[in-house]
C-alpha cells in the first residue's frame, strides 16, 4: 500500500516521503480500516518533530505519519462487534495511508452517507465543542477566540452562536474569503489595523462587560492583553501555540480577577472513547455533518501531493483544511 512515511524527526517539509509499505496485519480486538480521507492537523506536525509527550511518539525505522481519519471497515479481528462496510472516524496513529489498522476501542461509526471530507477531521469539531465548554461562557455573555480563520475557530464560533454566546474573532488581517459573522461571530478584531491597545478594543466592543472567556490558538503578546480584558472569574483555555514569542503577567493580573489559565488536552490524546462519551458525541457528530454546519475546505489531494497539502497547511491555514483522499 501507498502511505506518506518519515524515518527521521525533523520538519514536515523535509523529513516526509511517499513510501510503499506491507498492508497493515490484524489482531484480535483490531481493525482493518481503508481508508477513504485523512486531515491535516497543526498537531501532526507536532507528532512527526516528536514534540507530545509518551505514548505520542513516532516508531521507527519507519513511522506512517498522520493521526486522524476516518475509512470503511473492512476486516475486523476476534471479539470487534463492527461489521465489515461500516464507516468510522478515529485519533490514533498512521492515518496518511491506504490502510490502517485500528484498535476497534478507537473507532467512532458514523452514517453510511456521511461527508467524507468531515468524516476525516472528526478532531476538530470535537476540539471545538470541548473548547466551547472548557471556557464556560454562558448565553449573552462574550467569548474571544483568537487565529479566527483557523478550522477549530469557525467551528467554535458556530457552536457558540447555537448556544446564543458572543464571540469576538481576532485575526491578523482580514479578508473577504471567508464571512466570520456569517458563521457567528459577532465582531472581528483586525489586529493589523488597531489604533488603540487589544484590551481598550476589546473594552470598548463589549461595552465595559469584558470577556468572559478566551480560547487561544496562537500565544505571544496578544494572550496577555486579552487576560487583562477577562472580567471576574474568567477563563483562558490554550489550544495552540502559533507565535513563537510568549507573553507577560503580573500576579495582580490574574489574581484580583480570579482569572484561571488552563490547557486543553484532545479527549482522544491519551484514551479512546468511552461507552459515557457515546450521546455527546452523536450530537457532535449529526451537528457537524448538517449541510448549514460551514466547514471551509482548502484542498483535497492524493496521497501523492503531500508537499502541496503540508505547504498549504503550515503557510496558508487561511484557505481552510488540507484533506487527503485515499
Amino acid at each position: 500500500m501507498k502511505a506518506i512515511v518519515f524515518d527521521a524527526i525533523g520538519s514536515p517539509r523535509d523529513v516526509l516521503y511517499l513510501g510503499d509499505l506491507p498492508m497493515p496485519r490484524i489482531g484480535d480486538g483490531e481493525v482493518l480500516v481503508k481508508m477513504v480521507s485523512a486531515s491535516v492537523n497543526p498537531g501532526d506536525f507536532l507528532f512527526i518533530q516528536n514534540l507530545y509527550p509518551e505514548p505520542k511518539k513516532p516508531h521507527f525505522p519507519r513511522q506512517v505519519a498522520g493521526n486522524h481519519g476516518a475509512g470503511v471497515v473492512e476486516a475486523v479481528g476476534a471479539n470487534v462487534a463492527l461489521k465489515p462496510g461500516t464507516l468510522v472516524a478515529f485519533s490514533y496513529y498512521d492515518s496518511w495511508a491506504e490502510y490502517a489498522a485500528v484498535p476497534a476501542e478507537w473507532l467512532i461509526p458514523l452514517p453510511a452517507d456521511y461527508p467524507l471530507e468531515r468524516a476525516g477531521q472528526m478532531v476538530n469539531p470535537i476540539t471545538a465543542w470541548d473548547l466551547l465548554a472548557d471556557s464556560r461562557v454562558q448565553p449573552g455573555q462574550w467569548l474571544a477566540v483568537t487565529a479566527g480563520y483557523s478550522s477549530v475557530s469557525t467551528m467554535v464560533m458556530q457552536f457558540a452562536q447555537r448556544r446564543g454566546i458572543k464571540v469576538i474573532a481576532l485575526v491578523r488581517r482580514s479578508h473577504d474569503r471567508l464571512d466570520l459573522k456569517g458563521l457567528g461571530a459577532t465582531a472581528i478584531l483586525d489586529l493589523s489595523g488597531l489604533n488603540v491597545g487589544i484590551r481598550e478594543a476589546v473594552m470598548e466592543m463589549t461595552d465595559g462587560a469584558g470577556l468572559n472567556g478566551i480560547i487561544d490558538n496562537v500565544g505571544g503578546p496578544v494572550s496577555g492583553e486579552l487576560i487583562r480584558a477577562l472580567a471576574m472569574g474568567g477563563q483562558m483555555v490554550i489550544n495552540g501555540g502559533m507565535s513563537a514569542e510568549r507573553f507577560e503577567l503580573h500576579n495582580f493580573d490574574v489574581l484580583l480577577s480570579g482569572v484561571e489559565i488552563r490547557a486543553n488536552i484532545y479527549r482522544y490524546f491519551f484514551s479512546p472513547p468511552v461507552e459515557a462519551d457515546r450521546p455527546v458525541l452523536h450530537e457532535i457528530v449529526d451537528t457537524f455533518g448538517q449541510p448549514d454546519f460551514h466547514v471551509p475546505v482548502g484542498g483535497i489531494h492524493p496521497l501523492s501531493e503531500f508537499k502541496l497539502a503540508v505547504t498549504n497547511s503550515l503557510d496558508r491555514a487561511d484557505l481552510g483544511k488540507q484533506i487527503f483522499r485515499m
